[in-house]
């Protein structure tokens, strides 16, 4: 199937590892030119180096997008190297703290900067030429745990759902300027390095076992290629009535209706 965003420039924040480089490695392979930032330069070469194989103009940044400036910065970065941003994936996401009387205020509000304030900041950045061009996608990494109950952090929980809301907000604002703005939330992944696959080393064959008896129904762990193809898919031109939704990738392991 021909996606028809060859050529297209995206932005893809936390693209070194994990979802954000599948993601990006989707892009990639559609013939998408590909701008990803990290913190750290030598993961963020060696995946650059893997998207300029599939035939990319791909170009990586060192960034923080929890810091305001640094976001400004590289905004102005991708423009000047690769043209106006057609395609945003906010990415970069995380929470710290647990319960609700547990975490401090700063564990609240580093959460939501890194993952409110920083997809916002971006959005705020390349919607203006998607507007005047009239064509611009801008998908945002959320979690089923913005859905419903889950994980161990409710600063983690919140955030997503506060961005999925922010998604659903923006969608319906930009619809009559040809702006398709939607979230993704992955369910269990597992990938080298991330959460799940320490989760995996680190905790007792049984109780890992326990863990995907109770909560996988495929009987194990995500894999991240799937939520790349979704990204890829909603960055094209076959999502055009796609546009306000939050689409679980989770392997059924997701209960909410809503």
């Amino acid at each position: 199937m021909d996606l028809g965003i060859e050529g297209k420039v995206a932005l893809v924040t936390g693209g070194s590892r994990g979802l954000g480089r599948y993601s990006a490695l989707a892009l990639a392979r559609e013939g998408v030119r590909v701008a990803i930032c990290a913190r750290t330069e030598a993961p963020l070469r060696k995946t650059v180096e893997e998207l300029r194989a599939l035939g990319s103009e791909a170009q990586g940044f060192v960034a923080d997008v929890a810091v305001a400036g640094d976001v400004a910065r590289l905004h102005r970065e991708v423009v000047a190297a690769l043209g106006p941003v057609d395609i945003l994936l906010n990415n970069v996401g995380g929470g710290r703290g647990g319960g609700v009387l547990e975490a401090t205020d700063d564990d609240w509000m580093a959460a939501f900067n890194l993952n409110i304030f920083s997809a916002l900041r971006l959005m705020r950045l390349v919607a203006p030429s998607m507007r005047e061009r009239r064509w611009g996608r801008i998908i945002n990494i959320a979690s089923i745990y913005g859905r419903e109950h889950g994980g161990r952090s409710a600063t983690y929980m919140a955030a997503k759902a506060a961005l999925i809301a922010m998604t659903k907000h923006a969608a319906l604002a930009y619809a009559k300027d040809g702006i398709l703005v939607n979230s993704v939330a992955p369910g269990s992944i597992a990938f080298p390095g991330g959460s799940w696959d320490r989760f995996q080393r680190e905790q007792p064959p049984e109780a890992v076992r326990e863990f995907i008896e109770r909560n996988l129904p495929m009987g194990r762990f995500g894999w991240p290629e799937p939520v790349g193809d979704t990204v890829a898919f909603l960055a094209s031109e076959r999502a055009s009535l796609i546009t306000g939704a939050c689409i679980n990738v989770d392997g059924g392991q997701s209960h909410s209706l809503i």
